[in-house]
């Protein structure tokens, strides 16, 4: 491995969708950028998801803004970087089981609207016809948002870091970073490099990085298990929209099978306990897969937050800014954060207010933003 440059203007810590993005967008804007990843591009949370990008986030409509100006650049992912992320329209499905989800619903649906996203209420039985493997009698309704694609998460890596590359940057992997010291110089045990400014992109370790920099980004990991079952005959051949329960169980097409996501057991619940949980809700949701065997698929970690929306700001008193807490969200977002990043480094506003962003929601005091 040749020794790292001395300095950068930025050095990105994280080679996941949100540290690619971000050392994209610095590179075509001319920033000197710098990428260290501790082991191969997107082998973080990026691996980790159902791979699908949608725009509607229940609740949340600045997650939703970001995820629909992201869904916007990766329509043009293409032409821009050379890289087909293989996007295909399935459509996302919310189901709801009591009156207060749909209150809720109705309650957010002018804000998600406003934010860009095609999103409406629909019926039991649309619910049923729009994902036969639904029991409509075991719903009241549900949210249908039809901009929701299956994708391939590497596809986006690779695209970023490719672009990145041709525009500049420099991108290290098999390189972890093992200290920080004050004066932004990155250590690492192929050398150290001094940064003018340090971006913290690194999934379920951005804690532990941020802490090397005396920074505080309260980030834990959530450990998600995805599960694979056979698709009934009775299925029509279609790709199933991805599909959400209140229980947390998820379903969606994965090529002739069905992927299946509900977490991972508990501290006290047994692997076999938590299968059994998981085979429970799908019956129950899903009859047609009731009594189908579950196998594994993979395993891994997100990077969460204390209320499930990302981190995305600066530290008050230092050249470092973060990217992290995606909560399982980060491909829906990654072409929006890496934005926000750029802008923040250039000293540029952004296209909407990204205050609420800022670890000042959760730790306290003003965020910053400017």
């Amino acid at each position: 491995m040749s020794q790292l440059p001395e300095r950068a203007d930025v050095v990105v810590i994280g080679g996941g969708v949100i540290g690619t993005s971000i050392a994209c967008q610095l590179a075509e804007s001319g920033v000197g950028t710098v990428l260290l990843e501790r082991g191969a591009l997107g082998s973080g949370s990026s691996g980790t998801t159902a791979g699908v990008v949608r725009t509607y986030f229940p609740g949340n409509a600045l997650i939703s803004s970001l995820a629909v100006r992201s869904l916007a650049a990766y329509h043009a992912f293409t032409e821009r970087t050379g890289t087909d992320l293989g996007l295909k329209r399935i459509g996302l499905l919310v189901l709801f089981t009591d009156e207060r989800q749909v209150q809720d619903f109705r309650h957010t649906q002018a804000a998600q609207q406003a934010a860009g996203v095609d999103v409406e209420l629909v019926t039991a039985a649309e619910a049923a016809r729009l994902n036969p493997l639904v029991d409509e009698r075991t719903i009241l309704a549900a949210a249908w948002s039809p901009e929701a694609y299956a994708c391939d998460p590497a596809a986006i890596v690779r695209g970023y870091a490719a672009a990145a590359r041709q525009a500049g940057a420099i991108l290290r992997t098999e390189t972890p970073v093992t200290s920080i010291d004050p004066d932004g110089r990155v250590h690492t045990p192929a050398g150290s490099i001094r940064a003018d400014t340090i971006v913290c992109a690194a999934g379920p370790w951005a804690g532990t990085v941020a802490a090397m920099a005396d920074v505080r980004v309260p980030v834990t990991t959530y450990p998600v298990d995805m599960l694979l079952t056979d698709t009934p005959g009775s299925a029509p051949r279609a790709a199933m929209p991805m599909t959400m329960h209140p229980s947390s169980l998820r379903i969606r097409s994965w090529g002739d099978r069905v992927l299946v996501g509900m977490g991972r057991p508990a501290p006290d619940e047994s692997r076999q306990d938590w299968l059994q949980r998981v085979s429970h809700h799908l019956g129950t949701t899903f009859p047609a897969l009731a009594g189908n065997g579950l196998e594994h698929g993979w395993s891994g970690d997100l990077d969460v937050s204390p209320d499930g929306m990302a981190f995305i700001g600066r530290d008050q008193s230092r050249p470092f800014l973060y990217a992290a807490g995606f909560s399982g969200q980060g491909l829906c977002q990654a072409p929006a954060a890496g934005e926000i990043i750029r802008n923040l480094v250039l000293g540029k506003e952004s296209w909407t207010d990204t205050a609420g962003l800022s670890t000042a929601r959760c730790l306290g005091g003003p965020a910053a933003t400017g």
